[in-house]
């Protein structure tokens, strides 16, 4: 098989090369800050620190969705955190979030400050602030949150799992892409089949089910993650796919998708959100002409 190698584990393992390919250079197996850096603070309540990564746009998502039911409490700042430069590794940042993982949000809305992180405790966070998206109704509110967690539990098989080795590994390793891409078909086929009875995820309303896995999954289908439509054959799961295209008409969805985005066409990267008018003026391509 491709990829065998005659390694055999040590008993104590040492940390003693970089590793993790593309990603080696922010890798560690310590938590904590590497420098003393404070984080920005802008006027809105909630101050966001994150990346447009598919973490990242669940949460500018459920903001720009917010705000477009007229939630005025919902008005936030973005602030960049460059993953690959280590921003997460900053003492600002560790302090919001001990994990160093975007998305981190502050909300200052109250007398004390209130820090969450985790993209799923984010999105609950704010369901439950501002009655939205998050069903009440017992039942209902059980499969939206089932769904939300699976999505946590799930995505790093797609993401840390197939996607490294499939995208960014330094080398090919057989087994262990054969192992992650059956369990996203399997992980795209859960979906498939309970598209396939209900609208959304948690039943006939968009919740923050759907907003947590569609940067994932939605992307996936529709090409934009890591160049694998075609090997993992996405056209076969025809609800995923007519789901990603309701989501992906969604106004909110498309400028949520924006923000804090670093790659992919220069319109559509808000590296910075601060007011809604940013996305008119503040795009990449607005500012390199401004520029010139």
């Amino acid at each position: 098989m491709s990829g065998s190698s005659d390694y055999v584990p040590p008993k104590v393992w040492t940390w003693n090369k970089a590793n993790g390919g593309q990603f080696a250079n922010i890798n560690r197996p310590i938590a904590g800050p590497t420098h003393e850096k404070a984080l920005p603070i802008g006027r809105h309540p909630l101050q966001l620190y994150s990346l447009g990564t598919p973490n990242g746009q669940k949460v500018t998502i459920m903001l720009e969705e917010l705000l477009a039911l007229g939630h005025s409490g919902a008005e936030y700042d973005a602030w960049l955190i460059r993953i690959g430069d280590g921003d997460q590794f900053g003492s600002g940042f560790v302090k919001v979030n001990p994990n160093s993982k975007i998305p981190a949000l502050m909300d200052r809305s109250g007398e004390k400050p209130i820090r969450v992180f985790e993209s799923g405790a984010i999105l609950t966070y704010l369901a439950e602030k501002f009655g939205a998206f998050l069903p009440t109704e017992p039942s209902e509110r059980a499969e939206c949150l089932s769904w939300l967690f699976w999505q946590m539990g799930s995505a790093p098989y797609l993401g840390g799992g197939f996607g490294h080795f499939y995208a960014y590994a330094p080398t090919k390793i057989e087994y262990a892409i054969d192992r992650f891409a059956m369990e996203v078909k399997r992980q795209l086929d859960v979906l498939d089949r309970r598209l396939a009875e209900s609208e959304y995820l948690a039943g006939s309303q968009y919740t923050i089910a759907d907003i947590a896995i569609w940067p994932w999954y939605g992307g996936l289908v529709k090409g934009w993650t890591y160049g694998a439509a075609e090997f993992l054959q996405v056209e076969d799961y025809k609800n995923v796919q007519r789901w990603a295209d309701a989501i992906f008409s969604r106004p909110a969805v498309q400028r949520g998708r924006m923000v804090n985005r670093t790659s992919g066409e220069p319109s559509g990267q808000l590296h910075e959100r601060h007011d809604a008018s940013d996305f008119d003026t503040r795009t990449q391509d607005k500012l390199a002409a401004a520029a010139e």
